[in-house]
């Protein structure tokens, strides 16, 4: 009864937000971009929890937790650094200034007018529409086994409430609505992971107890080294560094991630948001890998053959009281129902905007989008529900491997183009193109042919990083050797960067 009256108040004041922010949601700036008005606070915990679902807290942080011990906290760090405070500095003000300047609301839309392609815009849109649904589809996954282990209840229920009540605050609320959830489910996140730490650590003697049974831990099928998961860098350095690279790098070309750049409001929240959302990554993304690297102490309860690697953060938590498993519940609802509310705004917007305005509905008015973008909304949570459903339901395995390969093919096609287009000049429509296609034919060759791909890259992590640090070479690349972009429109993308400003002194110094 305490678990479900805590899940019962939650509920009801995220559809309450939800409700209060209907006036925030009149317009397409409004629904999708919150005005460009939202500040560093909810911003950053915005991009934090739109960053970390149950993907991470289940399934990364047990699956390389279990595989490299004590050392998949690197990934962690990589998030904090990589993914969230070099991604606010390179891409933050940027991408705020440009958007803007460009009137765009996506990402699909700023190619289309940065490079006056419309194909581009609507090939980045295909992109979008085929790898966000399976990705989205995903975030119900790690919530099976903790809701089964709490509440004794059919995983189906579950989908069902998490897809209902996420549509009815994204559909009232729109963005605001979806960064207001995320600050109070970010506030849940950070001290409900480590408050968890903290439980799980204490359950084994405390930290160094922990850390002396982890070293003592052996597997010969993984290495011989005495001591290895307890270790600077585990038992495998390189595939530790590629999930790093695609757990972190990942976020710059993430289109629901970079849109959160396009709704703050001035350089004071950039600042701040750098500092917040740095902090915030560390603390949830640091710790959820922390966690899941102490998961072989639980070996003796845990069968990852038969179970999988789900099962490894479920174990861990199940002797937890009563309490605290509301909270883990709690948490893990939290991330991935910020995280599906961030997909599906990211998802909506961009087929309305990008798709079907003006190419199948001619003069579509701000109101007509808005109820369009609405209507996606309630379409692509029902379409990711059914997939889950499916998933659960039978022994369908490609949504699996589809959702494996999203992230890679999403950041693998839109990080270098995105990037460079705020930097440079010189790029060239071709070599967008050229990006785009290497790093979805990549992603969806994986997935059939996957044996016959080199033995390094069979695994998508790696082949995902791999189209990410490719598209950077790409890009600049084949600028060199294709058509030049129109000047005049360059020229003008560009005199954003260039109109000046008053600011304080204390901001920059006078002559």
């Amino acid at each position: 009864m305490l678990k479900l009256l805590i899940l019962l108040v939650y509920f009801a004041v995220l559809i309450g937000i939800g409700l209060y922010c209907r006036k925030n949601a009149t317009d397409v700036n409004g629904f999708v971009l919150g005005g460009r008005s939202v500040g560093p606070w909810l911003t950053a915990f915005a991009y934090g929890t739109s960053y970390f679902s149950a993907v991470v807290f289940v399934g990364y942080a047990g699956q390389f937790g279990w595989k490299y011990g004590i050392a998949a906290t690197w990934a962690g760090i990589g998030n904090a650094i990589i993914g969230s405070l070099l991604a606010w500095v390179v891409l933050g003000r940027r991408t705020r200034i440009m958007s803007q300047h460009l009137d765009s609301a996506t990402m699909p839309q700023f190619f289309g007018k940065r490079f006056g392609s419309s194909p581009l815009k609507i090939g980045a849109s295909v992109i979008i529409f085929i790898f966000l649904i399976p990705y989205t589809a995903s975030l119900y996954n790690g919530l099976s086994r903790l809701f089964e282990m709490a509440f004794h209840i059919d995983y189906s229920i579950c989908i069902i409430i998490m897809a209902v009540l996420t549509a009815i605050y994204v559909i009232a609320g729109g963005y605001m609505a979806t960064a207001i959830n995320d600050f109070i489910q970010g506030i849940i996140m950070l001290f409900g992971i480590v408050i968890i730490i903290a439980a799980v650590i204490m359950s084994k003697g405390g930290f160094m107890d922990a850390l002396d049974g982890l070293a003592r831990v052996t597997d010969s099928s993984v290495s011989s080294t005495p001591g290895v998961f307890a270790s600077f860098f585990g038992p495998d350095p390189l595939n530790l560094l590629f999930v790093v690279i695609l757990t972190s790098l990942g976020t710059w070309g993430l289109p629901q991630m970079v849109q959160k750049f396009y709704a703050i409001n001035n350089e004071d929240s950039i600042k701040k948001g750098t500092i917040i959302s740095t902090i915030f990554a560390l603390v949830v993304s640091g710790g959820c890998y922390f966690l899941g690297g102490f998961g072989r102490l639980f070996s003796d309860q845990i069968d990852v053959e038969a179970n999988g690697f789900d099962s490894i953060i479920p174990t861990m938590l199940s002797n937890l009281s009563p309490i605290l498993i509301a909270l883990v519940v709690i948490l893990v609802l939290s991330a991935s129902m910020s995280t599906l509310s961030s997909l599906v705004i990211a998802s909506s917007s961009t087929l309305t905007i990008d798709f079907l305005k003006d190419n199948f509905i001619k003069n579509m008015n701000e109101k007509k989008q808005v109820l369009y973008i609405r209507v996606l909304v309630v379409v692509f949570i029902a379409i990711s529900a059914i997939l889950a459903l499916i998933q659960y339901k039978s022994s369908v395995t490609f949504i699996a491997q589809l959702m494996g390969v999203s992230w890679g093919a999403l950041a693998g096609s839109f990080l270098a183009p995105f990037m460079y287009s705020l930097y440079s000049k010189k790029v060239s429509k071709a070599s967008c193109w050229v990006c785009f296609l290497f790093s979805s034919i990549l992603m969806l060759a994986n997935i059939f042919w996957r044996d016959s791909f080199p033995v390094i890259i069979q695994s998508p992590i790696n082949c995902g990083a791999i189209a990410m640090l490719v598209g950077l070479v790409i890009v600049p690349v084949v600028s060199l050797f294709t058509p030049k972009p129109d000047k005049q429109l360059v020229d003008s993308a560009f005199a954003c960067y260039d109109k000046e400003t008053k600011v304080s002194q204390k901001t920059a110094l006078g002559k």
